[in-house]
């Protein structure tokens, strides 16, 4: 045991030798440590084949010199990328591990239907889910707060059909049952479990609007 260790140590002082003997512009040449693998899991193949395309660039270059930074503002660039790591498998691979953004909701922007990622970004997809429809042209952090609020609220997203968003930051809920719950500025939490709670109520629960804006009124219409 006594003895791997001191060969060990002998191989990592002959590679500092050599390190330390030449300078980074040769460095970079030597082959051994040229980057000739880049492993990309998270997305679907062919999202995966096309963000592979985009670090080609870095193909042959020094594994040990090469900079995240640079291979993060690729990545980021790519709308459906909620999270990422980057670990460097040595001598020549890389593995980038991929956390794929949620889609919540679609958004009309400039005549074009987008998806609200988790992530905060606009994302064009050509596949159909069905999802919540915003409008109105609120800021997309609007939405991601409105729909932190519900998810922790008793009123479940998925019951949800459309969202309006008016210039004065408040919103209107439409579920799928048409039924419209227009909410004040504050306290949506607390108000969006009062309207859960009439919905429960079995005389109550054909109502066609909820109207919760005027503080201390519940004015229900059928």
């Amino acid at each position: 045991m006594h003895q791997k260790k001191s060969k060990k140590i002998l191989v990592y002082f002959f590679l500092l030798l050599v390190v330390g003997s030449i300078n980074n512009k040769t460095f970079s040449k030597i082959k051994f440590f040229q980057i000739k693998n880049i492993n990309i899991t998270g997305l679907a193949d062919i999202e995966n084949e096309i963000l592979l395309s985009n670090l080609r660039y870095i193909f042959l270059k020094n594994i040990l010199l090469i900079n995240k930074n640079e291979i993060s503002e690729v990545i980021e660039k790519n709308t459906l990328v909620q999270n990422y790591t980057i670990l460097k498998k040595y001598p020549s691979t890389l593995n980038v591990r991929i956390e794929k953004t949620k889609f919540l909701a679609k958004i009309n922007k400039k005549n074009k239907i987008f998806y609200i990622g988790s992530n905060g970004k606009l994302i064009k997809n050509n596949t159909k889910y069905e999802l919540p429809f915003v409008f109105g042209n609120p800021d997309i952090n609007e939405f991601l707060r409105l729909k932190k609020i519900v998810d922790n609220s008793k009123l479940n997203y998925k019951e949800i059909k459309n969202l309006y968003y008016f210039q004065s930051k408040r919103w209107d809920i439409e579920l799928h049952n048409n039924l419209i719950i227009k909410l004040p500025k504050k306290n949506l939490g607390n108000y969006l479990d009062i309207a859960f709670d009439i919905l429960k109520n079995d005389n109550l629960n054909k109502s066609r609007q909820i109207d919760l804006r005027v503080k201390n009124q519940i004015i229900i219409n059928d």
